[in-house]
């Protein structure tokens, strides 16, 4: 620990330095999703999202003007990487935070370490925390980032045009059975989504019943034999990150018994649409809704 804080010294100096030379504000207090209070000289110029998630629905708000750094992940839309980047979600670039004169660091309690946000605290650097495991949670992701970044005016367009989609979904669906899903997060540990996961939500918002919706853990490990089990009809591999392969199929392939495999109903998706709460979940709702009832789009 004593190491940490020698290397934050200097830094501690640099952000103190621009604390004097800041004018005197009325301070903004505001509390964020996890029901901290965080204090702002005044409204916030330059955020720095740790967040994907958070970069893709500042930028659907138009408020990138105010966005001066986001991390190697965020690549959505491809005019975020041309931002300055602060580094990884788990040990961004402290020195390139102050450095980019930030007022304000937006992150998440389920992808940025704690570590980080105390050290954050001691360089005076506000950070503001977002969580979202639900449609509703995104929704509502947007209209704090709204007024974050000064685009408040664009929120109830922007929710009431992925509102109308999912009805537009919903309604699609409604007339169809619901087949049982299996979603495959992750092959080797086998992780699915459980009960608290947004994908689960998505899966049930697309016509179908995930067997992993019972599950406690929003992202637990599973096991073949249990997922054998229960008989999925639909399977649905993702993979992950821009670029990348699908999940290999075999293993789900050579299990013949499965109703899923019979149908030849084994798909890849790009988890990259899916496992964000940004605004492309929309998009990732569609995908799976397709999937699951291709007779509802013909």
């Amino acid at each position: 620990m004593r190491h940490g804080i020698t290397r934050l010294g200097p830094l501690v100096l640099a952000v103190g330095a621009l604390l004097l030379a800041a004018p005197a504000t009325p301070a903004l207090t505001l509390v964020d999703m996890l029901e901290r209070q965080v204090t702002l000289p005044a409204p916030p110029q330059r955020i720095v999202s740790l967040v994907p998630s958070v970069t893709e629905l500042i930028f659907a708000l138009g408020g990138e003007g105010r966005l001066a750094g986001v991390t190697d992940y965020c690549d959505f839309p491809p005019v975020a990487k041309e931002k300055p980047s602060v580094g990884g979600m788990l040990a961004p670039s402290l020195e390139t935070i102050v450095a980019l004169r930030s007022d304000l660091v937006i992150a998440t309690d389920s992808g940025n370490r704690q570590e980080t946000f105390a050290q954050l605290q001691r360089l005076r650097i506000p950070v503001y925390l977002v969580h979202a495991s639900s449609v509703a949670q995104m929704l509502e992701v947007a209209a704090r980032l709204g007024t974050l970044s000064g685009r408040e005016a664009a929120v109830a367009r922007l929710i009431a045009h992925l509102q109308q989609r999912i009805q537009n979904v919903e309604k699609a669906v409604a007339p169809f059975p619901r087949p049982r899903v299996l979603y495959v997060l992750w092959p080797e540990p086998l992780i699915v989504p459980g009960r608290g996961a947004i994908v689960t939500e998505l899966i049930r918002l697309a016509g179908g019943e995930s067997i992993t919706a019972d599950e406690r853990s929003d992202y637990p490990r599973f096991s073949v034999e249990a997922a054998v089990a229960r008989a999925p009809e639909v399977i649905i591999l993702a993979r992950h990150g821009t670029g990348s392969e699908p999940i290999a199929r075999d293993k789900w392939d050579r299990l013949g018994s499965l109703p899923a495999v019979r149908a030849g109903r084994v798909y890849a998706v790009d988890g990259n649409v899916l496992h964000r709460y940004g605004p492309r979940v929309v998009d990732g709702l569609e995908l799976l809704a397709r999937v699951i009832h291709p007779e509802a789009f013909r």
